[in-house]
């Protein structure tokens, strides 16, 4: 998912009531009723960015506050257990996972542009011919190596939405093909890493180990990413870029600072970091601490850039404190404030945050009403009844489950004990079972316009014209257009539908009375 795991293992609890004990809530129109809130709010999602192109992430939190009061009336009952529900969902750490991932890739991603690491990219891009066709190809490749490294596809999104896409843009590549390149990459990364939470919920969630679900999905991971790569570039080759006003040329060489570079170097200690075991927060921090470093020693941001207090004349400690250089008086009142990479990177994700802990909220009420498991008995009822078919259902019912709870890692923790279940009754091995589940919850949770994924990464791009004065609104991609060009989340989809019809790669776990493990 977002996040890379504690050394204890992975930071997330999720879940609901025993299935023994029947649901927790009951619901008038029975247990498919819980489901009510997620289903107000995609439909809400769908209409406010597909249809009307209101791309306001606020405007989510509204459908969700308004689906999840609108649940209310069809608890039989008192209200009491369905309001400490949603409060059980809120605190689920799942969700403060992915908030404190993109707050800490926020601001390192701030601080990087404060020191002018996208003119660099530019620089550089412009220097080696890298030209608006390859380019998104290129960014899929480095997200990848970046999400792979750190395991965090959610910081992924945000880092690159932030430096490459503005390059992107400037260089003419087209700007929904970028963002889509970013998302695979960002779903490349957590499928494969193995301090990825997803990575290692789908292999605790089916008894096996993470070193060899990691070594048994290499060949599905490299099968989608070589088809979707090549896909880019001919892709590229048929959609233009938008034009920046002014001298596009011009503009490109102005924002170039090839000193800038140096950053490539906050970024190596991120990865070096979290691949040495460290946690991704620990990581982040240091990339962090390095990357303001360098902007101050080499000159190419402020103190300011970075940390601002702008404190109105009239303050306390306005005269004793007015001198510093992360200081500034402001003669108008209504100018104080807080400024720089670091309050930037973080406030930019308030609203993106609330809504997260909202759709969480909205899932445990799922949960705990019954309709997350009449849908999964339901399935393994009727649909489940071959090795193929079970392996479609199981493919099938991730899919469907991230569709409604669109933090992929929560949505992993919650169906993970039914892959297990339907895999186990045809005694399809564990890695197996875990590739099945891990490929579905990393690619859907950066391809609907209302998932977390896409949310982070276009949080970070609404911030982009306060930041460059050559980018307007109309140069941002909606949530909903993106989604047809994450191609190596669909090709990976497409990886285990194939495989489930076919065979490839299925393995049994041994059989009880041969001792054998069978192979397809």
């Amino acid at each position: 998912m977002a996040d890379s795991a504690t050394d204890e293992g992975p930071a997330t609890e999720f879940g609901g009531s025993d299935a023994d004990d029947g649901p927790a809530m009951e619901f008038y129109g029975g247990r498919g009723a819980s489901a009510f809130p997620i289903a107000f709010f995609i439909v809400w999602a769908v209409v406010q960015t597909a249809l009307l192109r209101v791309s306001d992430t606020t405007g989510l939190v509204a459908g969700m506050l308004l689906g999840l009061i609108a649940g209310m009336f069809l608890v039989k009952g008192s209200w009491t257990g369905y309001a400490n529900t949603i409060f059980d969902g809120m605190t689920q750490r799942v969700a403060a996972t992915a908030i404190v991932a993109w707050m800490w890739a926020g601001m390192f991603t701030e601080t990087l542009q404060a020191g002018g690491f996208v003119g660099g990219l530019v620089w550089i891009a412009d220097l080696l011919g890298v030209g608006p066709t390859v380019f998104p190809a290129v960014t899929f490749v480095l997200a990848a190596v970046l999400a792979t490294g750190i395991g965090t596809g959610y910081g992924t999104a945000v880092a690159f939405v932030g430096l490459f896409f503005p390059a992107g843009v400037l260089l003419g590549a087209s700007p929904v093909l970028t963002f889509g390149a970013i998302l695979s990459g960002a779903i490349f990364g957590d499928n494969l890493a193995p301090v990825s939470d997803t990575t290692i919920v789908s292999a605790v969630t089916q008894d096996a180990d993470i070193g060899g679900v990691v070594a048994s999905r290499f060949k599905y991971a490299i099968v989608a990413a070589g088809i979707a790569l090549p896909a880019y570039v001919v892709a590229s080759s048929l959609m233009p870029g938008i034009e920046v006003a002014g001298d596009p040329r011009q503009v490109l060489l102005e924002g170039a600072r090839p000193l800038a570079l140096v950053h490539l170097l906050s970024v190596g200690v991120v990865i070096a970091t979290a691949v040495a075991g460290r946690h991704i927060i620990e990581a982040i921090s240091w990339g962090i601490i390095v990357a303001a470093a360098l902007n101050l020693l080499l000159g190419l941001s402020s103190a300011a850039d970075i940390l601002l207090f702008r404190a109105p004349a009239d303050a306390p400690a306005a005269d004793l404190l007015g001198g510093l250089p992360i200081v500034e008086i402001v003669s108008d009142p209504s100018n104080a404030g807080v400024g720089g990479s670091i309050y930037a990177g973080a406030a930019g994700f308030f609203a993106l945050s609330i809504l997260v802990l909202l759709i969480i909220a909205a899932a445990q009420i799922m949960i705990e009403g019954g309709a997350f498991e009449a849908m999964l008995d339901w399935s393994i009822e009727h649909l489940a009844t071959t090795v193929r078919r079970a392996e479609l259902t199981m493919v099938g019912v991730a899919a469907l489950v991230n569709a409604a709870i669109t933090i992929n890692t929560a949505a992993e923790i919650a169906i993970g004990p039914y892959i297990a279940k339907i895999g186990e009754r045809f005694n399809i091995n564990g890695y197996r079972r875990a590739n099945i589940l891990d490929a579905q919850t990393a690619a859907l949770g950066y391809i609907f316009p209302w998932s977390g994924g896409v949310l982070a990464g276009y949080t970070t791009m609404t911030g982009l014209p306060d930041t460059f004065d050559w980018i307007d609104q109309g140069m941002l991609v909606n949530p909903a257009e993106v989604w047809p060009f994450v191609f190596h989340g669909w090709v990976l989809v497409a990886v285990f539908v194939v495989a489930a019809l076919t065979g490839f790669g299925l393995e049994y776990v041994p059989d009880r009375e041969s001792e054998e493990v069978a192979r397809a």
